[in-house]
């Protein structure tokens, strides 16, 4: 193709004018490419701050709700919910997720109940609930069993099913748990709920803040680089795709978010399916950082991170920044 040259071809004029900006502008952002997580406690009229999340806390169920009506009403189409067990509920094998009144299925129904217009999607694993902190059942070297905790995974994610999940998101690294729960979803005749698979979930040294929301930090013995995937690899993130979106996965997830945009595009590029990207805890405590130390302006950097992941090709972003930024675009 031959284009003009200068001075016959000046690219600045297209970008004098806001208005001229906005109409030529290749990628658009809006409340509705945001899920927005939220962590649940127990109690009534219970906040807690995170320290290591400055801005985020954990709620109970009913103020919970509460942060739902909100988000619903900024134009967030969904929210992503964690758990914080209390300690006393957890255990080796992690049965406090098979629980229907465990806190998940608590704050969905609660959701649910009041009517708030807004999706809700729950993670499948069960480092939230176990005493070892990792996503599964270890074996006697520590290392997680594959087969076995699939078992407990296609429990949990009915069980969450049953009680208003719309989407189900396991977040586990299993091999072959997407073809396992959606099987069980359809023998349920639950056959609307979708699977949002954390199909190239990296272990990653950006967790950290999480772990700190759901009380897992202490707990985890060792790391998790026996499931979830080396930061090394993209052709293996192509194959952990393949096998998701091949067992029943209607999206795909890319976590973490901004140091893995490659693989966002990659994905993008290959499947030409809805592909989600997690702008995790530590991506969003070093922006709140840099925001402390007066080395960054807030909304700038919210908004600009949000659209590098609109620009790789994500359909949507899970971000706890997420109602900050449906406010600042009108919603």
């Amino acid at each position: 193709m031959t284009h003009a040259a200068y001075p016959a071809l000046r690219l600045r004029r297209t970008r004098r004018h806001a208005w001229s900006r906005a109409m030529v502008a290749e990628n658009i952002l809006t409340p509705a490419d945001l899920i927005w997580p939220l962590f649940v406690t127990e109690g009534t009229q219970v906040e807690e701050p995170i320290s290591t999340l400055p801005g985020v806390s954990r709620w109970s169920v009913d103020l919970l709700v509460e942060r739902a009506k909100e988000a619903a009403a900024a134009g967030i189409p969904c929210l992503a919910l964690f758990p914080n067990t209390p300690a006393a509920l957890r255990s080796e094998r992690g049965e406090e997720a098979l629980n229907p009144d465990n806190l998940m299925c608590r704050a969905s129904r609660a959701i649910k109940e009041a009517g708030v217009p807004i999706g809700i999607l729950t993670d499948v694993a069960l480092d939230p609930y176990t005493a070892h902190g990792h996503d599964g059942l270890l074996d006697g070297e520590g290392l997680v069993l594959n087969d076995e905790t699939m078992e407990i995974l296609v429990e949990q994610a009915l069980n969450q099913a049953r009680n208003g999940a719309d989407i189900i998101a396991p977040s586990d690294m299993m091999d072959g748990r997407i073809g396992l729960i959606r099987a069980a979803l359809e023998q349920e005749g639950l056959i609307n709920v979708q699977i949002m698979a954390y199909a190239a979930k990296y272990a990653s040294a950006f967790y950290g803040p999480f772990r700190d929301a759901v009380s897992s930090r202490g707990l985890l013995k060792g790391d998790k680089k026996n499931y979830q995937m080396d930061s090394a690899n993209s052709e293996e993130a192509l194959r952990e795709v393949a096998l998701d979106l091949a067992e029943g996965a209607d999206t795909v997830m890319v976590k973490p978010g901004l140091p893995y945009l490659d693989i966002v595009a990659l994905v993008k590029r290959r499947f030409e399916v809805p592909v989600f990207a997690y702008q995790v805890s530590g991506e969003y405590a070093m922006i709140e950082a840099a925001v402390a130390a007066g080395a960054g302006e807030r909304d700038g950097l919210v908004m600009e991170t949000l659209m590098a992941f609109k620009r790789a090709g994500a359909s949507g972003v899970l971000t706890y920044h997420a109602l900050h930024a449906a406010r600042l675009m009108g919603g």
